[in-house]
């Protein structure tokens, strides 16, 4: 296999002309191709209004592979491919005691029950809310009505909270062995458009991921595992330094020897139990703000120019600032023609996230303007202060606005006097797209000080690079403090807690930050599992 990089293509073209461009690089026919595929797409919008797609490529020729890599040594962008291919390991020798147990079923659960079951082991999953199908009816309902379920919303159920956002899925984390890939290709063989194994930004949608969800689970059934809804872990079984099983709210006791915490971002009740049973845990850094929506419009002109070419898909951007007190501000979960979601999960508690269906059509962009803050920000001591920092925030925002998710427009955020209105690029009519009863309020009092200080700073660098950013009109919604984990449950390179046989991966651990690099942490955590214990295939 050949594989080419730096093919550049205006956006619109055809199947047909790509292979002509590949060939053309190679110094053979288009006949001469046996069979070619997109590894890589992206967008290469410096040259504003003139936007080409760039892709990298594997061609297989007909010919002699060596021949043709010859005739192309003085290019460097031409070369032999090196695709990493996933490998699950083989099963181990030991014996496990009863079945692998996966508490939770968003990203990191899902993916180490789906490997786990294809390779036999036959798992059973844990989900303290309810199926997808259901979930999204609760989550509707919610939106329309206020009427909270602590156990089944944006944050609880099937699919984790990734279910309702924008199902972005590019990562950060390095692919050495080939996971990112295989995520990518699991979701495709369940439902989820072959684009996203090679779009640099790959995204899934609101809508197409519940169905990819369901699909995943389904599969897990047919290979024998079996996955449970309603059925909130409440304790812990250990022995001897060993866990040794799980037991649930409705007092069933569950024996195994593997019990692996994929409890997500939000599960607070389950990290205070996990504190109680001596668990080892430490609070960490994470990031708070609010969301901030624009229309796309300005978005698309900001990265794309005027007269940009219609095929292109809206646009996204990627936000980073240092303040003068040395804190980051950053954009996060950024969604194109997206929404502005009420993500609550307790009563008496609001926060926000972002989503966007699989078309991104809405007529806003938005995303979450965020600010680092460290333990020494939570006022509090100990594993779970920076919970109670998160709980502070919600119980702010919850007041704001009688419960609805709180909305203010920047300027009057910024506390602008009349001669430092700022109105060029954002039109005064210009309204929020959000999903969840909403009124105007007043956000003033949700961050602390120097937090809401970070956050003017940030918004005022972010419009000196896409002009129109902090103008009047924009909209705020807050609070984002779901971001990540504040809390990390350490593991040793087993990927076990000192308790052993307690696999902890995912957000919630503190392991990921995302559906795509939880769904790897997922895998790993299936990965330790088979390669020590033996298959029940068998049996």
């Amino acid at each position: 296999m050949i594989q080419i990089r730096q093919l550049k293509l205006p956006p619109g073209h055809t199947e047909r002309e790509l292979m002509e461009k590949a060939a053309k690089t190679l110094h053979i026919c288009p006949e001469e191709i046996a069979s070619f595929r997109i590894v890589r797409q992206s967008i290469d919008a410096r040259k504003k209004p003139e936007i080409r797609l760039v892709y990298t490529v594997d061609v297989r020729v007909k010919g002699s592979e060596k021949k043709v890599l010859a005739a192309c040594r003085k290019d460097s962008n031409v070369g032999p491919s090196d695709g990493v291919r996933y490998r699950f390991p083989e099963p181990g020798k030991e014996a496990l005691h009863g079945r692998p147990v996966i508490v939770g079923t968003g990203p990191a659960g899902l993916f180490c029950g789906y490997l786990l079951a294809r390779a036999g082991y036959r798992p059973l999953l844990l989900e303290r809310g309810e199926d997808v199908e259901s979930r999204i009816g609760r989550v509707e309902e919610f939106w329309k009505t206020g009427k909270l379920a602590p156990d089944s919303n944006v944050q609880f159920g099937e699919g984790g909270a990734g279910t309702f956002s924008d199902g972005k899925l590019n990562t950060l984390v390095k692919d050495r062995d080939g996971r990112n890939a295989e995520v990518l290709r699991i979701f495709a063989e369940n439902g989820a458009s072959e684009a996203i194994c090679y779009e640099a930004r790959p995204h899934v949608g609101t809508d197409v991921l519940a169905r990819v969800v369901k699909s995943m689970r389904e599969r897990i059934l047919s290979w024998g595992g079996e996955v449970r809804f309603g059925a909130k872990v409440t304790d812990l079984l250990i022995r001897e330094g060993r866990v040794c099983g799980v037991a649930c709210e409705n007092g069933e006791q569950i024996e195994s020897g593997a019990v692996v915490l994929a409890i997500g971002h939000s599960a607070r009740d389950t990290f205070a139990m996990l504190l109680e049973k001596g668990i080892p845990m430490e609070a960490k850094s994470f990031a708070v703000g609010f969301r901030v929506e624009h229309p796309q419009e300005l978005i698309n002109l900001s990265q794309y120019g005027q007269k940009a070419p219609e095929k292109l898909p809206p646009a996204s951007y990627k936000l980073t600032a240092r303040t003068s007190e040395g804190r980051g501000v950053y954009s996060f979960c950024m969604c194109p023609g997206g929404y502005v979601v009420n993500a609550s999960s307790e009563p008496g508690r609001l926060a926000v996230n972002g989503m966007s269906y699989s078309g991104r059509n809405g007529k806003n962009a938005n995303s979450a303007i965020i600010v680092s803050v460290t333990p020494e920000d939570y006022g509090a001591d100990g594993p779970l202060s920076g919970i109670c920092f998160q709980r502070m925030l919600e119980e702010r925002a919850f007041r704001a606005a009688d419960g609805m998710v709180p909305v203010q427009r920047y300027a009057d955020y910024a506390e602008r006097s009349g001669g430092e209105r700022r109105a060029r690029f954002v039109p005064e009519d210009f309204a929020p797209a959000v999903k969840g009863r909403w009124k105007p309020a007043d956000l003033r009092r949700i961050l602390p000080p120097p937090v809401r200080k970070a956050f003017l700073e940030g918004m005022e660098a972010f419009d000196r690079i896409i002009p129109g950013f902090a103008d009047d009109a924009v909209c705020l919604s807050g609070v984002e403090s779901r971001t990540s984990s504040p809390v990390r449950i350490p593991r040793d390179e087993s990927l076990q807690s000192s308790v052993r046989g307690l696999y902890p991966c995912g957000e919630g651990a503190g392991y990921a930050g995302g559906i795509t690099s939880a769904a790897m942490d997922g895998m790993r955590a299936a990965e330790a599992i088979a390669s020590r214990y033996a298959s029940r295939m068998a049996e």
